[in-house]
């Protein structure tokens, strides 16, 4: 297969320095805030965005530098295979989360929600859009019996 290779469109920034202190998703990072530092000749790219509540980031997992197929996911103690979970140790480093849009200044972003680490690379970033993403029937998989019993701790 042929090579692909991207070159990040800004930096995110976030208090979090290591993945011991980060969230483990944006729905355990609520009121989490951050930035994301968009580069100047791109600036053109943020018109209108500014009209949506909630933004998808693409990001560089990029202090991933191995890759597991089978990882114990967060809420779970059963190894599972990676494509079945949102474990950052993939074969491509890509993360991806939904976080808050509050204002953009700029080409500064400020957001909340965040979960990943300060200075991740970011690769895209698109609007948010339920109607373009939810799913009238969804399954989460081994993931749902993972929810219940992490509901229940609460």
């Amino acid at each position: 297969m042929k090579k692909v290779t991207f070159t990040p469109i800004g930096v995110i920034r976030t208090p979090f320095k290591t993945r011991d202190d980060a969230p483990i998703q944006p729905s355990r990072a609520e009121g989490a805030r951050g930035t994301v530092e968009i580069r100047p000749d791109l600036a053109e790219g943020l018109e209108d965005l500014d009209g949506f509540s909630h933004i998808t980031l693409i990001y560089h997992l990029h202090l991933s530098k191995s890759f597991k197929l089978k990882v114990i996911p967060y809420l779970d103690d059963v190894p599972r295979g990676v494509f079945a979970t949102r474990a950052p140790r993939r074969p491509n480093q890509i993360g991806v989360s939904v976080v808050r849009l509050i204002k953009i200044e700029g080409t500064v972003l400020h957001i909340e929600n965040v979960d990943m680490l300060d200075g991740t690379p970011l690769l895209d970033i698109k609007p948010y859009v339920p109607g373009f993403v939810d799913q009238a029937e969804v399954r989460s998989g081994w993931l749902e019996d993972a929810l219940r019993r992490d509901k229940k701790k609460k």
